[in-house]
């Protein structure tokens, strides 16, 4: 039985998507730019992901399995790699070539990563699907989540393999289960998949956290994301990455990481505080206050070093500091943050 499900939303030319405008303080070093900036959708998905959409506008369409664009080429890499590796023909029949929709053959994945003595796979199988199949904003997720990994992490060469070899993936798809369950009031379940889920992937995130599309998580390793915390879409997040609080506060106490920010690997970012839209954090920086849109943040405890240039960062994966790649500016004092810099927003 095919699964028959079907999302499209389309934002038209010209419509601002999570757009406002950069700190006075730093607007004129970067209105060379951020003129010119593209939306990130515009170059993410290629046309076939995307359907036939209008220049410059947002298309992301979520089809059934007649028309998947990203299911079919799963099924087509899992059929060649089954015959070049016969000794991998039952794996891949089992968890690809045996199922009717991307969504059973995650299920399946996932159900047998996750499945424990007392958790079987066969009942996490069927609370997967179950989720997946009455929520379109899943179906849709795990479609650009895919899409994601395949455009930025050179090492994940087709979509099969992100399904079936990166863990980042699928821990990834495992949170957004439990997301669901802990929305639908579910809790005690959710938590028992984050726990299992940092047991086998080494990913922690609670599942009450909030997390867009379009996500890469490049290898994922002692991720840890808390429970406030807020990612938007296209973001890329590198092992090691803490999203975390400052002490026992409860409330809203987590990072707020913003649209298309590139977060290197070993990077601790603690507190209610703000990474703006297309913001890149090096490897290895502590930050506590709020980075500037479009900005460098570097060191420990991390500062501004530059306004970055070209596309979002968590598109090119660029991590480095070239002087061809963002431009030096004079820093000033960044204590606080001013109203209405940043794209993301706190509130629910």
């Amino acid at each position: 039985m095919s699964c028959g499900c079907l999302v499209i939303q389309e934002v038209e030319d010209g419509e601002e998507v999570n757009s406002k405008t950069r700190d006075s303080s730093s607007s004129s070093s970067s209105s060379s730019f951020s003129r010119t900036r593209r939306c990130w959708s515009e170059d993410m998905f290629p046309i076939y992901a995307m359907g036939h959409s209008k220049p410059n506008s947002i298309a992301r369409t979520v089809l059934d399995s007649d028309g998947d664009p990203i299911w079919d080429s799963m099924r087509d890499e899992a059929k060649s790699e089954a015959e070049r590796e016969p000794i991998l023909s039952s794996f891949l029949y089992a968890s690809v070539l045996s199922h009717d929709c991307l969504e059973r053959a995650l299920g399946f994945v996932l159900a047998n990563r996750l499945q424990n003595p007392t958790l079987l796979a066969t009942q996490l199988m069927d609370i997967f699907y179950d989720v997946m199949i009455k929520d379109r904003g899943i179906q849709q997720s795990i479609r650009l989540d895919a899409q994601a990994f395949k455009d930025r992490d050179p090492a994940c060469a087709s979509y099969s393999w992100a399904l079936l070899y990166r863990k980042g993936y699928r821990s990834l798809q495992s949170y957004r289960i439990a997301h669901a369950l802990w929305n639908q009031g579910r809790k005690v379940l959710a938590l028992a998949l984050q726990s299992r889920i940092s047991e086998v992937f080494a990913v922690d995130i609670h599942p009450a956290a909030r997390i867009g599309d379009g996500i890469l998580l490049d290898h994922g390793t002692g991720l840890v994301i808390g429970e406030t915390a807020v990612v938007g879409n296209c973001v890329s997040l590198m092992q090691g990455v803490t999203l975390g609080g400052t002490g026992k506060q409860i409330g809203d106490r987590h990072p707020k990481i913003c649209q298309g920010a590139l977060i290197g690997a070993g990077t601790t970012i603690l507190g209610n505080i703000v990474v703006g839209d297309g913001a890149m954090i090096a490897a290895g920086s502590l930050v506590l206050k709020d980075v500037p849109p479009h900005s460098m943040a570097v060191g420990n405890p991390a500062r501004v070093v530059g306004y970055l240039e070209d596309e979002d960062p968590s598109l090119t994966m660029k991590h480095d500091a070239r002087k061809d790649y963002f431009e030096h500016v004079a820093i000033s004092s960044m204590d606080g943050r001013a109203n209405g810099t940043f794209y993301c927003k706190k509130e629910s």
